[in-house]
């Protein structure tokens, strides 16, 4: 059962993500659309290319269409395909041939020849194209080496192997080199600003030229920018906007990870730190939307090799805020193993969506609850302004639905039914006289044509807004949850106390905003 609803999901992906689009991209607003005013969502992998060696990685696992397709049929439509700038600015570096590189730093012949085998000519973005997948190329570092420490001379502009002008430079190439492809649709301008010399005044001093000069010399690519802080603060940008000599090109970017503020999620509770965490995100970088700006979530991802309670639990809440907020993103990452990392051959990517000979899916499960966010809900075009709401249920990746006999269950998110959430909490299945209503602690939530009174209010509680609460007839308060069958029940709340330590996982709901274009 659980096989056939993952591949249902990828066949509805395929057909979701077969629209071809009218490139180049530009922005309306916070959305990204194409020539024709269609929204275009970012569904992105991070594919790397800025480790030691400048080669893009897996090449000797896997001829690189094979790979692209792949990428293609999980459900992704673009990959950040990640870049040092000095393989753009010297000439030395770029001319050795892969062969040579492999073998000045001692790899096996059998990786050389594996690669030679599988790719004897590497076109990895005409590879892309060629699959309908769109890149984002991301400058990630200057000098090739695995990122990103506070100290390591790559951080901030005017650091040991940052040097601006040379950067700008190396910019102007690449945009220069793929300005005939159109399926290069963006330029991220640099990952991961940090350390001890980062400022405000200098983040606008170059990051403004840089866009200025990717602009010039391909006028047809989104220029990203990215924050301070490990891409996690842009919020100088409130009161000082960006100033271009161009529009509808600007997109901004921030990062997120369950590692990015410490061990919180596995001490203090879940629901505090959840909802700390999306107020630091809305704080950070989330308010742009509203300034009317695109936000690429340009890095996010989780232990895959081990998915333990800290992943768990942060994926539970940075899903619900996706879903939410309807953001482009990008994964981190397509990786299931390096040829050199940081002095280790073979080094395999605990966070890679692909195993470590880059053949299988990593985590099929982990996939299909991510698939939710992978197509767009809401947009400009006319066609999405009739909106209704989804149930979305985080831990499981499901929408509420209903079924015969006035019970409801756990589905897939595309084919959610219309809710409506009215000013009186009543959850109301659009253009019916059919409500959500509990029956007791422990019991089945059923639909119900009573629609007022005990049990049919529903409104979010706790520091995470997740729990769904509703006053049961003895005036005890019970919160929706989903039982060890996936059946939706009502139990009492859990985890609310500020001490408390459990994972209310089971128990957290999204109602979002979505079109009645896409689920129906």
């Amino acid at each position: 059962m659980a096989k056939t609803l993952i591949l249902s999901v990828f066949s509805l992906l395929s057909i979701l993500l077969a629209t071809s689009y009218a490139l180049p991209l530009s922005t309306d607003s916070r959305w990204i659309v194409d020539e024709s005013g269609q929204r275009v969502k970012l569904a992105c992998v991070n594919w790397p290319s800025h480790v030691e060696l400048m080669v893009t990685e897996g090449l000797n696992e896997q001829p690189v269409d094979a790979i692209s397709k792949k990428i293609r049929d999980m459900g992704f439509n673009c990959v950040r395909l990640t870049y040092p700038i000095y393989l753009a600015t010297n000439d030395t570096l770029a001319s050795i041939s892969v062969r040579q590189t492999f073998l000045n730093v001692g790899l096996p012949n059998r990786t050389i020849a594996k690669f030679q085998a599988y790719n004897p000519s590497i076109a990895v973005v005409t590879s892309l194209g060629k699959n309908k997948v769109m890149v984002i190329l991301d400058n990630h570092v200057s000098k090739p080496q695995w990122c990103c420490k506070q100290t390591d001379g790559n951080g901030f502009f005017g650091d040991k192997y940052f040097n601006p002008e040379l950067w700008i430079k190396g910019l102007t190439n690449m945009a220069t080199r793929f300005r005939d492809n159109p399926y290069v649709v963006g330029m991220s301008l640099r990952n991961e600003l940090r350390g001890p010399n980062q400022n405000a005044n200098d983040w606008y001093k170059y990051m403004q030229r840089g866009a200025e000069a990717v602009h010039k010399a391909n006028p047809n690519v989104l220029t990203i920018l990215s924050g301070l802080s490990y891409d996690s603060d842009l919020s100088f940008v409130a009161n000082r906007p960006v100033s271009l000599s161009y529009t509808n090109k600007l997109v901004f970017e921030v990062h997120q990870y369950a590692f990015s503020n410490g061990r919180v999620w596995e001490g203090i509770n879940v629901d505090e730190v959840c909802g700390n965490m999306t107020k630091n995100l809305t704080d950070g970088a989330g308010f742009l939307v509203d300034q009317g700006f695109p936000l690429f979530v340009s890095e996010w991802g989780v232990d895959l090799s081990y998915f333990g309670k800290r992943d768990k639990r942060f994926t539970n809440c940075f899903l619900a805020w996706m879903v939410e907020h309807d953001l482009d993103w990008a994964l981190w990452a397509l990786t299931g193993s390096y040829y050199l990392r940081e002095g280790q051959v073979n080094a395999k990517e605990q966070f890679g969506i692909l195993d470590p000979k880059w053949t299988h899916i990593r985590n099929e499960r982990f996939l299909q609850r991510i698939s939710v966010i992978q197509y767009p809900r809401q947009g400009p075009e006319a066609s999405f302004r009739n909106k209704h709401k989804m149930i979305f249920h985080p831990l499981t990746g499901l929408c509420i639905l209903s079924k015969p006999g006035m019970e409801v269950q756990l589905g897939n998110c595309s084919k959610s039914n219309h809710w409506n959430h009215t000013p009186e909490n009543t959850l109301e299945i659009k253009g019916s006289y059919l409500c959500l209503k509990a029956q007791g602690l422990n019991l089945p939530a059923k639909l119900s044509t009573s629609c007022r009174g005990e049990g049919t209010s529903w409104a979010p509680i706790s520091d995470s807004k997740l729990h769904l609460a509703t006053t049961l007839s003895n005036n005890s308060t019970a919160c929706l949850d989903v039982d060890s069958q996936n059946n939706l029940i009502t139990t009492s709340c859990k985890c609310l106390s500020e001490k408390n330590k459990c994972d209310p996982g089971s128990q957290w709901f999204k109602i979002a905003d979505v079109s009645d274009l896409i689920s129906s």
